[in-house]
């Protein structure tokens, strides 16, 4: 797929989605960043802001398969994965499948499912498939997880730790909506004419080959090797700035050149620039940090990473263009 389809078919999901999603387009465009980059998303917001909505809508302007998991302090590997069970009439086990068997699938409340569990689902982000009774089953491509807690709670619940964080390529949040937006949202979701939900009347505007097609066009993109030089000064800059124990991973940056290749197809260029980085920064890597006083995850991670994009010279336009 060329980068002015990769443009058009990524308009007319985000305009799909905003059909029922009143504002967010940031969030919106990051989430499909990370789909077409071959990521995970994790969505942190205070109850009720439309997390779970938001997944889902996207989920179903896409045609493809959709699970959802409700994370609970009993849930078992098992029920995600899936598991082997004997069965009489064959005289032979049979592989009853688990959610996990999707193209997109929805975590909800993660946080709230023991760490083993937690842990059930680092094969399938990492290497795309599952291993069950030593038998390795791949998963179908694309598989993008959404995962969702709420940073409020904290009793009942149980902290992701760093390599499940690591994995999800953006930490997003959705936000509380301004005052134009909530009577928006009131008068969208009150309508007698669209049955109070415009997510049931939603139809998908993108199919799965799409979706793969625009994941190999955008992995055409040109990065100049200035980029590359200054991925790699903001990775070595978190490892030795103040206040920050464990800087990023060489799979953050990874991450933040694939989200970035995948921000310029969708925006219309063939392209990194500068500025791409600068505005994928954040997501993909301020959840990543551990400073001095234990892992955070709110606003001095942000503030750190900001700090460092201040003070780090980014290429200019005449030395790209050299």
């Amino acid at each position: 797929m060329t980068i002015p389809e990769i443009n058009e078919k990524a308009r007319q999901i985000t305009e799909n989605i905003a059909k029922v999603i009143v504002g967010r387009e940031k969030t919106i465009r990051f989430m499909l960043c990370a789909l077409l980059a071959d990521g995970h998303i994790l969505l942190e917001d205070v109850p009720g802001t439309g997390k779970t909505k938001l997944a889902k809508t996207l989920a179903k302007s896409i045609n493809t398969e959709f699970n959802r998991i409700q994370f609970t302090p009993d849930l078992l590997p098992s029920d995600i994965t899936g598991i082997n069970i004997f069965n009489r009439k064959e005289n032979d086990f049979i592989l009853r499948k688990g959610p996990a068997f999707t193209n997109i699938l929805l975590a909800d409340e993660i946080n709230r499912a023991t760490p083993r569990t937690q842990a059930g689902l680092l094969e399938c982000m990492e290497e795309r498939q599952v291993t069950i009774d030593g038998m390795r089953y791949e998963l179908t491509r694309p598989f993008f997880v959404i995962a969702t807690q709420n940073p409020l709670e904290t009793a009942g619940t149980y902290p992701l730790p760093e390599a499940q964080l690591d994995r999800f390529m953006m930490k997003l949040s959705v936000g509380l909506p301004s005052k134009d937006e909530e009577m928006e949202i009131l008068e969208r979701f009150t309508a007698i004419n669209n049955s109070h939900d415009p997510l049931e009347n939603l139809t998908a505007v993108a199919a799965q080959k799409d979706i793969m097609a625009m994941q190999k066009g955008a992995d055409e993109v040109y990065v100049h090797p200035l980029i590359n030089e200054y991925i790699a000064d903001i990775a070595v800059a978190t490892r030795c700035f103040s206040g920050i124990v464990m800087g990023i991973s060489p799979r953050a940056s990874l991450n933040l050149l694939k989200s970035a290749k995948v921000y310029a197809a969708i925006s219309g260029r063939s392209f990194v620039i500068p500025d791409d980085i600068k505005t994928l920064a954040v997501p993909v890597l301020a959840h990543r940090l551990v400073l001095n006083y234990g892992y955070r995850e709110g606003k001095d991670s942000i503030e750190k990473i900001n700090s460092i994009l201040t003070k780090l010279p980014a290429p200019t336009e005449e030395e790209l263009n050299k």
